[in-house]
């Protein structure tokens, strides 16, 4: 193996000049938190996905928390999702005081499989709300899921914080469902560092958003202190959140959105690269495929038997030859918590289980140099060469 040297990270976001200069104006107007700038940012981002309105958030998990909430999920309410997704799409159902019900993944993605969805919605009906997540940014069945959901009487919310810029015939990833949540992380196509958006069709799930989303107040910062009405006083309406986006994300925000489509060519060129690097080789099997991928992730997959070695020391000897990778993700009846909750073994989803026990997450970010790509390669196939069975 190469010695550890030109390292190439995880992930990087991409941050120019025209970014410095939005948070600059915003740092110099006297006004830093929720304001004129992040409704602007919801005004441009639901044109972008083609939503009537959209609600800046401060995450992707506080989204998720405040659509569900909209929903009334609360004490005993069930929502169904697969364990193949990071812990927040299931702590939220948790922290409003509802069960979170399983559904293994889909042979031919990372995504939940709607004949098993079918099969859990018929098996138990008092499944309220399903939760099906663009992992990597493969799409998910959503014409199959929305069907089956509408079949049950079971609203949708889409985790689409890897789905952003996703678009399929029914519309924008996020916005097919009831409702969408998208993360703008740091590692995310477009960032903020950190913060969310989120949409709804239902105008009334809006407005109860926006009040949850800032101490369930019934006016904003901006209004009781910038308008022509102002005054001091305020009604609290509900016992609300603390999760809007400040003025100072969202400038940030407005500046990655025009970039979001560039991002994603990069993104998928990236993708290209490594589909006809890697394609060909009997030690992996590639990732799922979509015309419509925004590829978040580049999820590749060790073929079981091909190799003498397992992930985790695949994934341990690229790190060591300064390859930045992840694994996306731990399935969620693996730890400990939900698995002691549930009563749950790892082979009760077996999909999500063997996936990940095979999966490593390589660098694919927009800015990434050719030569960073071609690294890349060829330290993942020359470590392939010499554990090969």
């Amino acid at each position: 193996m190469k010695a550890n040297t030109d390292f190439v990270p995880f992930a990087l976001p991409s941050i120019g000049v025209e970014e410095e200069k939005a948070v600059l104006e915003v740092l110099r107007s006297g006004w830093l938190t929720t304001g004129k700038v992040a409704r602007a940012f919801e005004e441009e981002f639901a044109s972008f996905v083609g939503a009537k309105r959209a609600l800046a958030v401060n995450s992707a998990t506080s989204g998720l928390h405040l659509a569900l909430d909209a929903l009334g999920v609360g004490p005993g309410t069930k929502v169904a999702m697969s364990p193949y997704t990071f812990t927040s799409d299931a702590a939220v159902v948790r922290q409003l005081g509802g069960e979170v019900v399983f559904c293994d993944i889909s042979k031919d993605d990372y995504n939940i499989d709607p004949a098993l969805l079918d099969a859990l919605l018929s098996s138990d009906g008092s499944i309220r709300v399903v939760v099906p997540v663009h992992l990597g940014g493969m799409p998910c069945r959503m014409a199959e899921i929305l069907e089956i959901a509408s079949r049950h009487g079971v609203k949708v919310v889409e985790d689409s914080a890897h789905g952003f810029p996703l678009r399929l015939p029914e519309g924008a990833a996020g916005t097919i469902g009831d409702a969408g949540f998208y993360s703008f992380y740091a590692t995310k196509t477009i960032t903020t560092g950190e913060g969310g958006m989120v949409v709804a069709h239902n105008e009334a799930m809006m407005k109860r958003m926006e009040m949850m989303r800032l101490h369930g107040f019934d006016r904003t910062a901006w209004d009781r202190y910038t308008s022509k009405k102002a005054s001091w006083r305020y009604d609290v309406v509900e016992p609300g959140y603390k999760y809007n986006l400040p003025d100072l994300l969202a400038a940030v925000g407005r500046e990655q959105l025009k970039k979001a489509d560039l991002f994603l060519d990069q993104r998928r060129a990236i993708a290209c690269r490594y589909l006809e690097a890697f394609g060909g080789n009997p030690a992996f099997e590639m990732p799922p495929m979509h015309s419509a991928h925004s590829w978040y992730l580049f999820s590749l997959r060790l073929r079981k038997g091909a190799l003498s070695i397992d992930r985790d020391e695949f994934a341990d000897r690229l790190q060591a030859a300064g390859i930045g990778i992840s694994v996306h993700f731990i399935p969620l009846h693996t730890m400990s918590y939900w698995s002691n909750r549930y009563s749950l073994k790892p082979e009760d989803f077996p999909e999500a289980y063997d996936k990940f026990l095979r999966s490593i997450s390589l660098p694919i970010w927009q800015g990434m140099r050719p030569a960073q790509v071609d690294r890349v390669i060829e330290v993942v196939l020359e470590l392939a060469q010499g554990v090969k069975n």
